[in-house]
């Protein structure tokens, strides 16, 4: 019998220190791994937060870059006063409420990936 469990999404990065500070300083995601098959090639690294994980790739072909993912979560609005209360960067984002029920807040990562963390409210 087969059983699917979870998906892991990939995306493309292109400065390990970019990634770091948004993912794990900003996001406030764990870094789990980090793999190079040399120094000087290109890192792929796991982080992940409450359970969910997201593999950041610096290999070409293993993710277009401007990708988006869509992440369900309890308590969306305080993730969002949560990365307000960060100040990081140019990032405040807001709480949007859309036509389908639910609340979300849309991030954009330093390589152009979009990141919606959405909580329906039905």
């Amino acid at each position: 019998m087969t059983t699917l469990h979870h998906i892991i999404p990939l995306l493309r990065i292109f400065d390990e220190a970019k990634a770091k500070d948004f993912y794990l300083d900003y996001l406030g995601f764990q870094l789990d791994f980090e793999h190079r098959f040399e120094p000087g090639l290109p890192l792929y690294m796991q982080v992940s937060r409450d359970g969910l994980r997201i593999h950041l790739t610096e290999h070409y072909g293993d993710a277009c870059p401007g990708s988006a993912v869509r992440i369900e979560v309890s308590g969306v609005r305080e993730l969002q006063r949560e990365l307000i209360a960060k100040r990081h960067g140019f990032s405040r984002p807001g709480l949007v409420e859309t036509p389908w029920g639910s609340e979300e807040v849309r991030l954009i990562d330093p390589f152009g990936n979009r990141i919606v963390f959405f909580e329906d409210k039905e």
